[in-house]
C-alpha cells in the first residue's frame, strides 16, 4: 500500500511467520508524561521481545502510516507530547493528505496493524462509553473499530473513568468477545475487578489464541477484546481511584472539556489527585498487557 510504511525489521518478522504485536502511541504522546512515556514505550517493547514477540509501535509521521517505530521516532513523539494530534480513524486520510504527525489511538492503532497483517494488539485501557453518554452521546471510536476490524486487542479492562456497563452493552451490540484471561469479572483498568462480568474466562494464552484463530477462519469482521488483570500488587484501591475520578469529571464539566481532550485531561488529573499513583499502576498495567499479547502472538 502506497501510504504504509513498515520498517524493516517487522517485515522480516512477518514474512517468516514469527510473533509480532502493535503497541499504540497516543499512550506516549497523550497519556503519560515525558520523560516516562518514552521510558515506558521503550521498556514495553523490550518486554515484548522478552515474551516472544516483536514490537511494532504504530504511528503517523510526516503523513506516513508508520508500523514498527525507530527509538528516535519513540523520543519525538514523547518529547512533543500533546502538540501531537490524537489520531482516530477520522484522522488518518487528513493526516496522511496534509503530510502530518499522528498519534495512533486504540482504534488507528487496530486499522494499521490490520493493513500490515498483525492480529494481536497491545494497550493499556480501551476507551468506551462514556459517563454521562445518555445525553452526550460521547462513545470511543475503539469499540465500533473493535465490532469491524480483525485485531485481538489486550487490555486491563476500559479505563475506570468511562461506564463500564454501557461499554459491554456496546461490545455485546457489536458482536465484540469480552475474555477475562484468569478472571470471570472485568477488570476496571487501575482495579483487578469490577462488579461486571467478561462474557468468558480463558486461563492460558493458548486458549486464547485458539478462539482467534477460529475467528478468522469463520472471516468475523471484528476483533477481540482481552481483559487482563492489573497485577494485584499494583492494583489501587476502589473507593480512593472512584472519588479521584468523580472529581476530575466534576471539573472536566466545569472547564467545558469534551471529545478527544478529555480522557487525557482526566488521565492527567487523577494521576495529580492520586499523588502520582495512578501514573505508576497505569505503567505496570500496560507492561503486563503487553507480556500476555506476546505470548498469545507466539501461541498463534
Amino acid at each position: 500500500m502506497k501510504h504504509l510504511k513498515i520498517s524493516k525489521k517487522i517485515k522480516k518478522a512477518l514474512l517468516e511467520g514469527s510473533p509480532v504485536i502493535a503497541l499504540e502511541s497516543t499512550i506516549i504522546s497523550h497519556g503519560m508524561p515525558f520523560p516516562q512515556n518514552v521510558q515506558t514505550a521503550l521498556e514495553c517493547e523490550r518486554i515484548a521481545r522478552e515474551n516472544g514477540a516483536e514490537p511494532a509501535t504504530i504511528a503517523i509521521i510526516g503523513g506516513k502510516l508508520c508500523v514498527g517505530l525507530t527509538q528516535e521516532q519513540i523520543e519525538y513523539l514523547g518529547q512533543t507530547g500533546q502538540e501531537v494530534q490524537k489520531a482516530s480513524r477520522r484522522d488518518i486520510p487528513i493526516l496522511i493528505a496534509r503530510k502530518q504527525d499522528g498519534a495512533t489511538t486504540v482504534a488507528a492503532t487496530m486499522i494499521l496493524a490490520a493493513m500490515a497483517g498483525i492480529r494481536v494488539f497491545a494497550t493499556g485501557g480501551i476507551g468506551g462509553v462514556h459517563r454521562g453518554a445518555q445525553t452526550s452521546m460521547d462513545i470511543s471510536a475503539d469499540l465500533k473499530e473493535l465490532g469491524q476490524t480483525p485485531v485481538a486487542v489486550v487490555c486491563a479492562g476500559a479505563k475506570s473513568i468511562l461506564d463500564l456497563a454501557l461499554t459491554l452493552e456496546y461490545l455485546e451490540t457489536q458482536g465484540v468477545p469480552v475474555i477475562g484471561y484468569g478472571t470471570s469479572e472485568l477488570p476496571a483498568f487501575y482495579t483487578d475487578r469490577s462488579a461486571y462480568k467478561v462474557d468468558y474466562r480463558m486461563d492460558s494464552p493458548k486458549e486464547i489464541a485458539d478462539a482467534i484463530k477460529v475467528q478468522r477462519q469463520l472471516g468475523f469482521a471484528g476483533g477481540m477484546l482481552i481483559t487482563n488483570p492489573i497485577p494485584r500488587a499494583y492494583a489501587m484501591d476502589a473507593d480512593m481511584i472512584d472519588a479521584s475520578i468523580h472529581q476530575a469529571l466534576q471539573e472536566a464539566r466545569e472547564q467545558c472539556i469534551k471529545g478527544k481532550e478529555i480522557t487525557p485531561f482526566l488521565l492527567a488529573r487523577v494521576s495529580e489527585l492520586t499523588g502520582g499513583d495512578s501514573l505508576a499502576s497505569n505503567i505496570q498495567l500496560v507492561y503486563n498487557n503487553v507480556a500476555l499479547a506476546a505470548k498469545i502472538s507466539s501461541a498463534l
